[in-house]
C-alpha cells in the first residue's frame, strides 16, 4: 500500500519515519499514528492512511483510536499516584478499602497483587453483559463475588478484563470518582492529553473505525504457528485464556459509541498517539513542567513482580506494578523499559535510561496479543535512532 506519511521527525530520527512508511507497504497497515518523546520533547509525530479501517477519509493529526489493553498502563498510574498521595497502600489488602471484596478467600489479596496480575481473578464464572460491565456497582459486585482460581499472590496470569474492575473500584473507594473521571482531572487535564477512559460526546467525531486486518504474522512468542499449548488455550472454551477474554459476553463492538463512552480501565481507553506518548513521557520526567510519578515510584512500577509462564497467556510474561516489562513475549526498547500493549496492535511505553517514551495507535487489529510486528518494527527503528545519537 503506497501511502503519504504526514508529520515531522527531528534530525537523526529519519529511520523511524522510514519504518512507519514500511508498515503500510509491507505489513498491511491501514491507518495509524506514532509519537515519540525524548527527555520530555517530542521528536517524532507521524500519521498516515485512512481514519477508518474500511474507509477513505484521511487520518488526521488529532484522530484518536481505541487502544484496548494499552489502557491498563494509564489506569495503573492512577493507583500509583494515589499511593504517592497516601490514599492507597500497595501492601495493604484490597479488603481494607473494599470490605465486600474479602468474600470467598480473598482476604489476602493485596493492592500490588491486582497490579501485578497475581490476584487469582482473571475470570468470572458468570460473564457480564456490556450493560453490567459498564455499570460500576454491578461490575464490582461480580468481582467481589468471584472466588480465586489460584491462591492469590502465589502465581500470575493476565487479568484481561477483570483488572479494570478491580482498579476502578479501588480508585472509586478512596476518591469517590471512577478511574476515568480521575484520569481526566488529575492526568489528562494537567498535561493536555488527548486520552480518555470514557469518551466525551464532544470528542466522538475524532475516533476512527477499527477492524481486523491481515498481514505477515509476528515472529515472537505469540506467532501465527504458536506452540500446541498456546493453540489449545485459545481454542478451548473452558481454558483460563478463553474465559479471561470472555469476561464480557458477548464481546463488545469496539466501534459502538456506547462502548466508547463507557469507562473500562482494562480495555477501552481512547487516545491519539501523542496522548499516549506524552502520558508515558510524564511518568519518567517533566513534560511542560508536569511529572506524574516520582523517580522512586517509577522504580517500584518497573521492578519485577511477576515472571515466568503466564496462566492465561500461556507464554512467559513479566509484569511490574501495572506494566508489562521487556521480555520475549513483549519486547520493548531496552531491559529497563515498561509499558503496555493493546491487543491487536497499539503500544505505549517509557524507557527511563534513554529518556524515550512512545505511543503507537492503529485502526487495524491484528491477531497479536503482545508483540505486534508493526510496533516491533518501530521499536527497532527507535533503537537505531537512539544508538546513532549516542555514537555521534
Amino acid at each position: 500500500m503506497d501511502v503519504e506519511v504526514h508529520g515531522t521527525v527531528a534530525g537523526g530520527w529519519e529511520p523511524v519515519r522510514e519504518a512507519f512508511a514500511r508498515n503500510f507497504e509491507r505489513l498491511g497497515e491501514r491507518g495509524a499514528a506514532l509519537a515519540v518523546y525524548r527527555d520530555g520533547r517530542r521528536v517524532v509525530d507521524l500519521w498516515a492512511g485512512s481514519k477508518d479501517v474500511d474507509g477513505d477519509a484521511p487520518w488526521q493529526r488529532d484522530t484518536a483510536q481505541v487502544v484496548r489493553s494499552a489502557t491498563k498502563g494509564v489506569a495503573a498510574a492512577a493507583v500509583l499516584m494515589l499511593h504517592e498521595r497516601g490514599l492507597l497502600d500497595l501492601d495493604a489488602p484490597v479488603g481494607r478499602y473494599w470490605p465486600e471484596f474479602k468474600a470467598h478467600g480473598k482476604e489476602g489479596v493485596l493492592v500490588r497483587h491486582v497490579l501485578a496480575h497475581r490476584a487469582g481473578l482473571p475470570v468470572l464464572d458468570r460473564p457480564l453483559s456490556l450493560a453490567d460491565a459498564t455499570e460500576p456497582v454491578r461490575a464490582a459486585e461480580a468481582v467481589a463475588a468471584q472466588a480465586p482460581v489460584w491462591e492469590p499472590g502465589t502465581d500470575h496470569g493476565y487479568h484481561a478484563l477483570t483488572y479494570g474492575w478491580l482498579v476502578d473500584e479501588l480508585v472509586r473507594r478512596v476518591t469517590g470518582k471512577g478511574t476515568g473521571e480521575w484520569i481526566a482531572s488529575e492526568m489528562a487535564a494537567p498535561l493536555g492529553l488527548d486520552l480518555w477512559v470514557g469518551l466525551p460526546a464532544s470528542e466522538a467525531h475524532r475516533v476512527g473505525r477499527a477492524g481486523k486486518v491481515e498481514g505477515p504474522e509476528p515472529s515472537g512468542a505469540l506467532r501465527a504457528r504458536p506452540k500446541r499449548s498456546v493453540t489449545a488455550a485459545y481454542t478451548d472454551p473452558d481454558s483460563l485464556t478463553r474465559r479471561a477474554f470472555a469476561a464480557i459476553d458477548p464481546s463488545p463492538d469496539h466501534n459502538d459509541p456506547a462502548f466508547h463512552a463507557a469507562a473500562l480501565p482494562a480495555a477501552n481507553g481512547i487516545a491519539t498517539a501523542d496522548g499516549l506518548a506524552r502520558f508515558y513521557a510524564s511518568l519518567t520526567g517533566p513534560v511542560d513542567g508536569v511529572r506524574l510519578l516520582s523517580p522512586d515510584t517509577v522504580e517500584r512500577a518497573r521492578a519485577e513482580e511477576s515472571a515466568g509462564p503466564d496462566r492465561v497467556l500461556v507464554v512467559g510474561t513479566r509484569f511490574g506494578l501495572g506494566y508489562m516489562l521487556h521480555g520475549s513475549a513483549s519486547p520493548l526498547l531496552a531491559p529497563g523499559s515498561f509499558g503496555h500493549p493493546g491487543r491487536g496492535g497499539s503500544l505505549g511505553f517509557a524507557d527511563p535510561e534513554s529518556g524515550v517514551a512512545l505511543g503507537f495507535v492503529t485502526n487495524g487489529f491484528r491477531r497479536t496479543v503482545t508483540a505486534d510486528p508493526r510496533a516491533q518494527a518501530l521499536i527497532r527503528a527507535v533503537q537505531e535512532s537512539v544508538g546513532s545519537a549516542a555514537r555521534s
